[in-house]
């Protein structure tokens, strides 16, 4: 047990030294951009694979439902990942690489707003994707790690998160969307009474 103790203790550790190197300037770009398409009423559009990709289906969720208030407009928001008889079409029909781009190419407009999730920054159909949204004229974001790969040199914002363990890259981008989600839905409520952003009430984390 002390063996699998330390492990643990270690692993969370090096997690909290990650979080605390968190380029949080570049998250707050994020939220921004977010706003933004809100205000425009454009289309955001989430898409990862393997771990990025429920990421991508969680903050969808998140983003759709946690964050409407009564007089707020809610979000348009669509995650890519979700389709799986339209991505293995697509996969079967021409490559994986193109299982987001096609799904991204009938449907993006000028200034939507495409938020593309990859840990190495370089897969390919990550990348496909951020391709296909800026031809069609869209905003881009990318969430990675290591060095950022190709994706941080293809998107408007890119958040790197400082680390080389994949596992904590994709831990950093799910406490990344939860910030973020919470963040927004206090932004609607006006709160700036001093409530933590994170501590939602009963009533906001129902069907959780």
């Amino acid at each position: 047990m002390l063996i699998t103790t330390d492990s643990l203790l270690s692993y969370t550790r090096s997690l909290q030294s990650v979080l605390d190197a968190l380029p949080r300037d570049d998250v707050a770009c994020v939220v921004d951009e977010i706003v933004q398409a809100g205000d425009r009423g454009s289309t955001i559009f989430i898409l990862g694979n393997g771990g990025s990709a429920a990421t991508a289906s969680h903050f969808a969720c998140d983003l759709a439902k946690g964050t409407q208030r009564p007089g707020a407009r809610p979000f348009r928001v669509m995650a890519l990942t979700d389709n799986v008889p339209l991505m293995t079409a697509w996969g079967n029909d021409t490559s994986y690489d193109r299982i987001f781009a096609e799904q991204l190419r009938p449907l993006a407009q000028p200034d939507d707003l495409v938020i593309a999730i990859s840990g190495s920054g370089n897969s390919p159909n990550v990348l496909e994707a951020v391709r296909t949204a800026r031809l069609a004229g869209a905003r881009s974001i990318g969430w990675t790690g290591f060095q950022g790969g190709k994706l941080k040199d293809l998107v408007d914002v890119c958040v790197i998160v400082p680390s080389d363990c994949m596992e904590q890259i994709e831990d950093v981008h799910l406490i990344m969307e939860h910030a973020i989600c919470t963040t927004l839905r206090a932004m609607r409520e006006g709160q700036a009474q001093g409530q933590p952003l994170w501590q939602a009430q009963p009533s906001q984390v129902e069907g959780a």
